[in-house]
C-alpha cells in the first residue's frame, strides 16, 4: 500500500471513529454488524467447519479487523493467529455392530451419531430409559429403551458412569440430533499435545435392528469402526488482539466467543450449509465491534484481551489450546466474557436483554447490570450452559468466566436455516452497544469480580 493510500485510508478511518461518537458516545452501527454477518455466514465460507481451511480463512479475517480496529499483537505473539495441531480421525462410514450370533451394518441397520474412533466393546446389557439413573453400567453396551427422547436425554450420563456404548431406538429425535451434528457422524478431535481419552459412542438403531437383538440378552457386544488413513492431522486457529492498558499489572480482561461451526452436512430441505450465523458468528461479531469501539476510545486503565477461538464444535479445543498457551498469565485475568449465540431474543428474557450464564455464582453480571449492561440470569439453569461453552475451562482454573446468550436452543440451534436471514441484528445491535460502556468501565476501574460462596465450579460439577 502506498504512502498517499494509506494515509487516505487513516483518514477515513479517524472519520468513521468521529462520526461513531458524535454525541459524547460510542454508536454500534447495525451495518457494522450486518457486514460481518454478511461474509462470516455466508455461504462461500461453507459453514466455516472446524480445524478447516474455512476456519482459517475466517481467522485470518477475523485478525484484519483487530489490526484496522488499532489493535496489537497479544505479548509474545508475532501476529494476530495462535494456531495448533489437532488429531481428527475421519471414518469411512461402515461400522459394524457384532452382538452374539447378530451383525449389523452402519446405513443399513443403524446409525453412529458420535464415536471415540475406536472400537467398542462390551456385555450388552438392556435397560429401560426411565431406570438409567440406576442401572449399574460399568463396561456395559447399553441398550436403552422405552420414550426415546428420554433414551437421548440419559445417553451422556451412562457415558459418564461406565458404559462403553449407549444403543437408542432411531426416532425423530435421534435423527434430529444427527441433524444437529451436519449429518455426520460427530468424532472426538483432540488436540495433538494432548493424550487421547473415551469418548462418547451413540448408536441409533433401526427397530427391525432392535427386533433382532431381543434374544441376545447379555451377549459380547463389539462396535468395530474403520479410521481412514487420511487427513487425521489438521490444525486449527484462535484470532487474538490486544489493547494494552496504562497500568498493565492491573490486570486484563478477556473478551471471547468461537469463530467456527459445523461446515456442510446433510442436507435440510435442500440446504446443506450449516452457516452458523448466530452460533458464533453472532458472538465473533459482538467482540469485533467491541473492539472497535474500545480501540477508537482513550487508553484503558487495564489490559483487554480479545479472542475467537477455533473448533469450539469439535470439543472446546481452541479455548482448550489457548488456557494451556495463554499470551498473558491466567492469573492476571480479571473476567472473561464469552459471547454465544447473541443473534436472537429469548422469549424468556426481558425484551432486548441477554441472558448470562451462571449469573448467581458471581457478582460480575449484576454489576455489569448496574452500570447499563443488558444481561440477566439464565432462565434455563437446567440445561447447565454455564458448562457448555468456552468459558468453563477457564472458570475451573478460578477465572470469573460467564457466557453472555441470546436464546440457549432457538429453532435453528445447529441446523442449515441458521442463517443471516434468521437473525435479528437489530436486538444484536442493541445488546453490544449497552456492553461497551460497562466494559470500558470494568477496564477502568478498581472493581475485580468474585466468585460468590460455593460458586466457583470443580471439576466434575455442575
Amino acid at each position: 500500500m502506498s504512502g498517499k493510500i494509506a494515509g487516505i485510508v487513516l483518514g477515513l478511518g479517524m472519520v468513521v471513529s468521529c462520526m461513531a461518537q458524535q454525541g459524547g458516545g460510542w454508536v454500534v452501527k447495525q451495518e457494522w454488524v450486518r457486514a460481518h454477518e454478511e461474509f462470516l455466514a455466508s455461504d462461500v465460507m461453507a459453514g466455516r467447519g472446524s480445524a478447516t481451511r474455512d476456519e482459517e480463512i475466517t481467522a485470518t479475517y477475523v485478525a484484519s479487523e483487530f489490526m484496522a480496529y488499532g489493535l496489537k499483537p497479544a505479548p509474545g505473539m508475532s501476529g494476530y493467529i495462535q494456531s495448533a495441531e489437532v488429531v481428527a480421525p475421519q471414518l469411512d462410514g461402515k461400522a459394524t455392530l457384532t452382538v452374539g450370533s447378530v451383525m449389523l451394518r452402519e446405513g443399513q441397520d443403524f446409525q453412529l451419531l458420535t464415536s471415540s474412533a475406536e472400537a467398542t466393546r462390551g456385555t450388552l446389557k438392556k435397560v429401560a430409559a426411565v431406570d438409567a439413573g440406576q442401572a449399574e453400567v460399568k463396561g456395559a453396551v447399553v441398550l436403552l429403551t422405552g420414550d426415546p427422547k428420554t433414551a437421548l436425554d440419559a445417553a451422556n450420563g451412562l457415558v459418564r458412569r461406565g458404559a462403553t456404548a449407549v444403543l437408542v431406538v432411531q426416532s425423530g429425535a435421534s435423527d434430529e440430533l444427527a441433524s444437529m451434528f451436519g449429518g455426520k457422524t460427530q468424532v472426538r478431535m483432540r488436540l495433538a499435545e494432548s493424550k487421547p481419552t473415551p469418548g462418547r459412542t451413540l448408536v441409533a438403531l433401526t427397530a427391525e435392528a432392535v427386533n433382532r437383538l431381543a434374544e441376545e440378552g447379555n451377549a459380547k457386544a463389539e462396535l468395530a469402526v474403520h479410521v481412514l488413513p487420511e487427513g487425521n492431522v489438521r490444525r486449527t486457529f484462535n484470532a487474538i488482539g490486544y489493547l494494552e492498558g496504562s497500568d498493565p499489572s492491573d490486570g486484563t480482561i478477556l473478551l471471547t466467543a468461537h469463530l467456527d461451526h459445523l461446515g456442510v452436512g446433510r442436507p435440510v430441505n435442500g440446504d446443506s450449509i450449516f452457516n452458523g450465523a448466530n452460533d458464533d458468528a453472532a458472538g465473533t461479531a459482538a467482540v469485533l465491534e467491541l473492539a472497535h469501539a474500545l480501540g477508537a476510545g482513550p487508553k484503558l486503565r487495564r489490559n483487554v484481551l480479545f479472542v475467537c477461538y477455533g473448533s469450539e464444535e469439535a470439543g472446546t479445543l481452541g479455548s482448550t489450546y489457548f488456557g494451556q498457551h495463554s499470551p498473558v498469565p491466567l492469573k492476571s485475568l480479571v473476567a472473561n466474557l464469552e459471547f454465544e449465540m447473541i443473534g436472537t431474543q429469548d422469549p424468556k428474557m426481558p425484551k432486548g436483554v441477554l441472558l448470562l450464564t451462571g449469573w448467581e455464582r458471581s457478582n460480575l453480571g449484576p454489576t455489569l447490570k448496574e452500570h447499563g449492561a443488558l444481561l440477566g440470569p439464565d432462565p434455563y439453569p437446567e440445561q447447565h450452559f454455564f458448562q457448555r461453552s468456552d468459558n468453563y475451562a477457564l472458570a475451573l482454573k478460578g477465572v470469573v468466566a460467564h457466557t453472555a446468550a441470546g436464546w440457549g436452543t432457538p429453532p435453528t440451534y445447529h441446523q442449515p436455516s441458521d442463517d443471516l436471514a434468521h437473525l435479528d441484528i437489530a436486538f444484536m445491535t442493541g445488546a453490544i452497544q449497552s456492553l461497551v460502556e460497562p466494559v470500558r468501565w470494568l477496564a477502568q476501574s478498581d472493581f475485580r469480580p468474585k466468585w460468590n460462596e460455593g460458586g466457583q465450579p470443580v471439576a466434575g460439577s455442575k
